[in-house]
């Protein structure tokens, strides 16, 4: 497929993924599990195939039993024959093998495997270098070498990877560049980035342990008490992606406009007035007290599509001309624009996200 136009603008239709072939890596994580899942309940037409991409049989075993047992993707929409399009690849995103194995024939990849605890990649760079670095790399040249039949590569990066000062976001700073220039060393598949926030109750999330926390008496552990993150849904997470797969040009992010909160409004939402001890531990290894989505070196080229923010690459060969509404000249930062301690505690509500012992009062 020819790369899409740099000077495409907005109202883009949304792309059918009827009888493609597609491929997830890190599948079996909290976000790759609910792609899956929306892929599976024909959301964007009957994928021929998925297959998911990773290198822990465990989650994977645990991934292929729990959709067995399933009788409907969701509440709508039946799976019926959810087993024959559904396929499972054990391998590592950075070996060229198994990668290749896995994209055999693939039409399209969303590309979410990484690491991507900040301390963890604090404490094992070389780790986080191999897979969120040099797995990205793999899957451009395992692609461009082989002429894989892929027209599109959706990457999953995050905020921290915006004026990086940890590990995981010079990795996945570095992932975006990578997918970036591939544009042009391959220019017949079509590299593009989402990048979004922290997502509401996924693995390793921090709101999760506030709840075991509360449900055990507490103390609740509070980093830094005025530290702001962005939030949003996992659900919201896929529509960013799907966005991506829609609109994007060659080499653009698309970032979503997603609310944020103070952690300790989303502390004090969980403990929801009980007498339990908020402890402060202090930053840990790599954490910043506010997120970014848009930096302001970003913001000039960044332009509003579709209810999204979308960072047009710095390369010539990609940038096209700025056609669309910009954004501004100030930087997207979670310390801006904060919700308040009640629409925190809806939110959360909203989400499902108590305590078991006690339900968040409205």
């Amino acid at each position: 497929m020819p790369a899409v136009s740099a000077d495409a603008t907005s109202n883009t239709s949304r792309a059918n993924l009827t009888g493609k072939r597609v491929v997830v890596t890190g599948g079996t994580g909290s976000l790759g599990q609910v792609l899956v899942k929306r892929l599976l309940a024909d959301e964007r037409g009957v994928v021929e195939s998925v297959v998911v991409f990773s290198r822990d049989e465990a989650k994977q075993n645990a991934m292929r039993l729990e959709f067995e047992r399933r009788s409907v993707a969701t509440d709508e929409l039946a799976y019926g024959d959810h087993l024959r399009r559904l396929r499972f690849v054990i391998g590592d995103v950075a070996e060229e093998n198994s990668v290749r194995t896995a994209f055999q024939n693939a039409d399209v990849v969303f590309h979410a495997a990484a690491l991507k605890q900040v301390p963890s990649c604090e404490y094992f760079p070389v780790q986080a270098v191999r897979t969120n670095v040099l797995g990205a790399e793999t899957v451009v040249r395992v692609i461009t070498e082989y002429q894989l039949p892929v027209t599109s590569v959706i990457g999953i990066s995050t905020d921290k990877a915006c004026k990086p000062v940890n590990v995981m976001g010079m990795t996945k700073a570095l992932q975006e560049r990578i997918f970036i220039q591939a544009n042009i060393e391959n220019p017949t598949t079509r590299f593009v980035t989402a990048r979004y926030g922290n997502v509401l109750a996924s693995r390793g999330s921090v709101i999760p342990l506030f709840i075991e926390q509360a449900n055990r008496g507490g103390p609740l552990t509070l980093t830094v008490p005025h530290m702001t993150r962005f939030l949003m849904t996992l659900d919201a997470a896929v529509d960013t992606i799907f966005a991506a797969l829609d609109g994007a040009n060659p080499g653009e992010i698309y970032v979503p406009r997603i609310p944020s909160a103070r952690m300790v409004d989303v502390a004090n939402a969980v403990i929801d007035g009980r007498p339990i001890e908020l402890v402060e531990t202090g930053l840990r290894p790599g954490e910043k007290m506010h997120e970014i989505l848009v930096s302001e070196d970003e913001a000039h080229r960044t332009v509003q599509r579709d209810g999204y923010l979308v960072i047009k690459p710095m390369l010539p060969e990609l940038a096209g001309t700025m056609l669309e509404e910009p954004y501004g000249p100030s930087e997207y930062s979670s310390a801006d624009h904060v919700l308040d301690a009640r629409a925190v505690r809806d939110l959360l509500v909203a989400n499902g996200l108590t305590s078991t012992d006690s339900v968040i009062s409205r």
